[in-house]
């Protein structure tokens, strides 16, 4: 299905958030998602279920002083 990911059309097979966040690289990252806006605990990932148009937001923490 096609997804927006960070402002970037993907193609991905995965059915839910935790399956395309493995497929696209994110793996265990720690990472913040949200999905059309909302966010989503790492604890619902595994099933909220993504549809065609979703847009993706992958947010890494930042390290810094």
């Amino acid at each position: 299905m096609r997804i927006t990911v960070n402002d970037e059309p993907r193609e991905v097979s995965a059915a839910t958030l935790a399956e395309a966040l493995d497929e696209l690289g994110f793996g265990a990252a720690r990472i913040a998602t949200a999905v059309n806006g909302g966010f989503v605990p790492a604890t619902a990932r595994a099933g909220h279920r993504l549809a065609e148009g979703d847009r993706l937001e992958v947010l890494a923490p930042m390290q810094g002083g």
